[in-house]
């Protein structure tokens, strides 16, 4: 028996050495940091055992420093203590001796924990780890080379031919990735180098595995988002497939997430209702733990631009409280949220300036740009704080050599009175104008103009410096469009580009250059492009219907919120064609499934658009007009900017107005009565010298001063300019009471108590009114005396009110023919005496 215990004493011995070594052969410094729970206990089990650390162990020790400080919020980590203890010099040194014994995974691992620690990219431990990784790049296993991707860009190394490497690896091994966040990873790594194929490929790889991967992991659709922003492609389907995944996920999403997923949406201009309705909701809920600078911050940018008043209030109070323990980049974030809002709160205002002012200088040259943008448009009195900023720009402008650093600081500095710039500026801007896209080029043009106009020897000449500037900006912007060979990137440029330079200098070579690239229009550009034709107001024949015909051709592939866009130049400059009339109804047809997946703002929109072209499709007025839509609509406007809300509940008003004049059978009914009455007092204030002129012509016309009235409301609400009313002879019939306005002298027009209350007297029988209109150069294209859409609806929809509608386009009124007072005279006598056509 004993010999029998003996003998399983003895394998029992022999089984626990098999299995754990016996502790002669134990790693007892890899056992005493896997239970380390702090830095500083890390840092202790190091100090005691140098001579024994190997590769493992200086791994894991790095490992878990930084694991560490992942797990503390961000305004309690201890980085930089970190990096001046003792211990981690001793770990920085063995790492980079023993580079060569570590394994793919435990040298991108190093690489990763070193740079999260905020390790300088120009120490050499960084530059050996990165040029060991690039021997070994081929061989990595995805996962490594997606953490390698993400240390290349910590070192602002998107561009660099490593990263080139990664990419074309990507592009082979693409089929092969099936983690999502691997694959979304390298997707922001590599977006700066992808070409269109490779975009492609990478959109159809990501919509497939969003589709398979686990719903609950927000970061993934969000760095899909965040690729299709750093390339600048508002692809629709993939935009909502994430978003309808980040929805699922909102309560569980901070107020930083939010914040960084609203600001990639607004980079897209990807507006979606239920995801603002479900962050202000979530937003809100967060008010009260967050009391901490870091995560306020973050909920006052996100929340107080779609906040009530009232909430607004109790933001900003809590903001004033904290004022004080903000960081410089908080203050800035706020201070910009607060001109967004356009605040009024004078007290917070002095809070932030005065963190501002004591970090001035903490901040680069664009982020100064961006607070004195900030400040200014909030109107902030300061002098003395707008001069420093003022000086700050100068010098930062002196030694800058990003064009779009330039740019910006060029642009804001054109916003501050000050002493002409000297020498040291203008050549700044000059030196780089060659390297600028046209966008920047419209901003350093518009800037000097500025600057022209305010010089004082600009009255006797124009100083050489500017004009030598002015020269080098048109000849390369003119150069830039007879160079370019693709659409999709001039398209870019043009995205935001206006003004006076532009029209005058660029707008001729620009239909040019568009014309030369039409067999490029294909369906994924036609959206920007006739947006850009719409901005500018220029009819243009040939691209319109290259427009059309590729819309109506590949009408299925194009996204249906994206048939707003399209129709926006047929129906604002009211160009009419046969493929004009087919362009409405495919799209009509393509949008109508898709209904209620539109926003509400933007259907609201579209409905306008298609009203202005005299085309009402009666399942989207239905839509519109039905009390579930309206309720979510409502819902919608208090989270949308004030411009923007108050734009849609203009063109809803307009959109009612119409259908109830134009489709009576609809049977909807006119509820916006209460809205109109105050907008039409604000609206009309004052008149132009013109329709002064008119107005006085038009009594001697006439016969009378009481045979025209002004500035009349119809039903409905519109003002006509005049009215008059001829009997069934042709004569004019003064009314029978005196206009309820009048124009004063400085063509301000006085309301009477009746001016807005639709009013009609009865007319004799066989008589008509007339509603004399000016028509400024607004109502017509650009290039073209051809009158644009709202113009013609008006028109139609006061035919209908009864009136016969005289319209005197500005460039009639004002032509050679029509330069004496007789002339106008006749040619008033003309319009209005002739006979009503049948």
């Amino acid at each position: 028996m004993s010999a029998v215990m003996f003998r399983v004493q003895c394998v029992n011995s022999f089984i626990r050495r098999l299995l754990h070594g016996g502790a002669g052969h134990r790693d007892q410094v890899l056992e005493q940091l896997r239970v380390c729970s702090a830095e500083d206990q890390v840092f202790d089990v190091v100090g005691k055992n140098k001579a024994k650390l190997t590769v493992n162990h200086v791994s894991k020790a790095v490992g878990m420093l930084w694991q560490f400080q992942k797990e503390k919020p961000q305004m309690l980590r201890t980085v930089e203590l970190i990096k001046r203890h003792p211990q981690f010099l001793t770990l920085r040194v063995l790492a980079e001796n023993k580079i060569a014994l570590m394994d793919d995974l435990m040298l991108v691992d190093m690489l990763y924990s070193f740079l999260r620690l905020n390790m300088d990219q120009h120490d050499s431990l960084v530059q050996q780890l990165v040029s060991e990784a690039w021997l070994r790049i081929d061989r990595f296993p995805l996962a490594s080379l997606s953490k390698f991707s993400i240390c290349l860009s910590d070192q602002h190394l998107q561009h660099s031919p490593l990263m080139g490497h990664i990419t074309s690896i990507v592009d082979q091994r693409l089929s092969s990735i099936d983690d999502a966040r691997i694959l979304t990873t390298l997707m922001i790594s590599v977006s700066s180098l992808v070409s269109p194929r490779l975009r492609d490929a990478l959109i159809s790889r990501a919509d497939h595995l969003l589709e398979t991967m686990d719903p609950s992991n927000y970061n993934n659709p969000r760095r899909v988002v965040q690729f299709l922003r750093n390339i600048k492609h508002s692809y629709q389907p993939l935009l909502e497939k994430c978003n309808r995944i980040i929805l699922r996920n909102i309560p569980r999403l901070d107020a930083e997430n939010i914040s960084i997923i609203m600001g990639l949406y607004q980079s897209l201009q990807f507006n979606n209702c239920d995801f603002r309705l479900a962050v202000k909701q979530r937003l809100t809920e967060l008010i009260d733990s967050s009391i901490d600078p870091f995560s306020f911050t973050k909920l006052f940018v996100a929340l107080a631009p779609m906040a009530s008043q009232e909430l607004k209030d109790g933001l900003e109070n809590t903001a004033l409280l904290l004022a004080d323990e903000l960081s410089a980049h908080q203050a800035l974030a706020v201070a910009e949220a607060l001109e967004e809002t356009q605040s009024r709160n004078l007290s917070l205002f002095n809070k932030i300036a005065s963190v501002i002012q004591r970090n001035l200088h903490v901040y680069k040259p664009v982020e100064v740009a961006r607070i004195t943008q900030a400040l200014f448009l909030m109107q902030y009195q300061n002098p003395e704080l707008f001069t420093k900023l003022r000086n700050i720009l100068v010098k930062f402008l002196e030694r800058s050599f990003y064009p779009y650093e330039v740019t910006m600081l060029t642009r804001v500095l054109s916003m501050l009175p000050g002493p002409r710039l000297d020498e040291g500026a203008i050549s700044r801007m000059h030196a780089v104008v060659t390297q600028c896209n046209l966008n920047d080029l419209n901003t350093i043009s518009y800037a000097v103009a500025k600057w022209v106009r305010n010089d004082p020897s600009y009255r006797h000449n124009t100083p050489s410096k500017y004009v030598r500037l002015l020269q080098s900006l048109n000849r390369c912007g003119h150069e830039r469009l007879r160079t370019a060979d693709r659409l999709d990137l001039v398209l870019e440029e043009l995205k935001y580009i206006s003004g006076e330079w532009f029209e005058e200098m660029l707008l001729e070579e620009t239909m040019v250059t568009l014309k030369r690239m039409m067999d490029q229009i294909q369906w994924t550009n036609v959206p920007e492009l006739a947006l850009f034709l719409t901005r500018i107001n220029h009819l243009c024949p040939p691209l319109m219907d290259r427009i059309a015909s590729v819309a109506i051709k590949d009408i299925d592939k194009i996204h249906h919120s994206a048939t707003y866009a399209i129709l926006l130049p047929f129906s604002v400059l009211n160009y009419d064609s046969e493929q004009a009339d087919e362009l409405y109804d495919v799209c009509i047809k393509r949008f109508t499934p898709h209904i209620s997946s539109f926003d509400p703002h933007l259907l609201v929109l579209l409905a306008y658009l298609l009203s202005v072209a005299d085309c009402f499709s009666e399942e989207l007025v239905r839509e519109i007009f039905s009390i579930d839509f309206l309720g979510k609509l409502d819902a919608q406007l208090e989270t949308l900017p004030d411009a923007l809300n108050m734009r849609t509940r203009l063109r809803l008003m307009e959109l009612n107005r119409a259908v109830c004049l134009e489709c009576p059978e609809f049977q909807v009914p006119w509820f916006h009565e209460r809205y109109c009455q105050p907008l039409q007092r604000k609206g009309n204030s004052t008149v132009s010298p013109v329709q002064q002129q008119i107005h006085k012509i038009l009594g001697e016309v006439l016969g009378g001063i009481n045979c025209v009235r002004v500035a009349v409301v119809t039903p409905y609400f519109y003002t006509v300019d005049f009215e008059c009313t001829l009997d069934k002879h042709l004569k004019p019939l003064p009314y029978s009471e005196p206009s309820t306005l009048h124009i004063s002298d400085r063509g301000q027009v006085h309301w009477g108590k009746s001016s807005v209350e639709n009013i009609r007297d009865e007319l004799p029988p066989g008589a008509q009114r007339v509603a004399v209109d000016f028509l400024d150069s607004k109502s017509f294209c650009k290039n073209s005396p051809r009158m644009k859409g709202e113009a013609l609806m008006r028109k139609r929809h006061l035919e209908i009110l009864g009136y016969r509608v005289v319209q005197i386009p500005h460039f009639e009124w004002n032509s050679m023919e029509l330069s004496t007072p007789d002339a106008w005279k006749e040619y008033l006598k003309k319009n209005i005496f002739r006979e009503r056509s049948s």
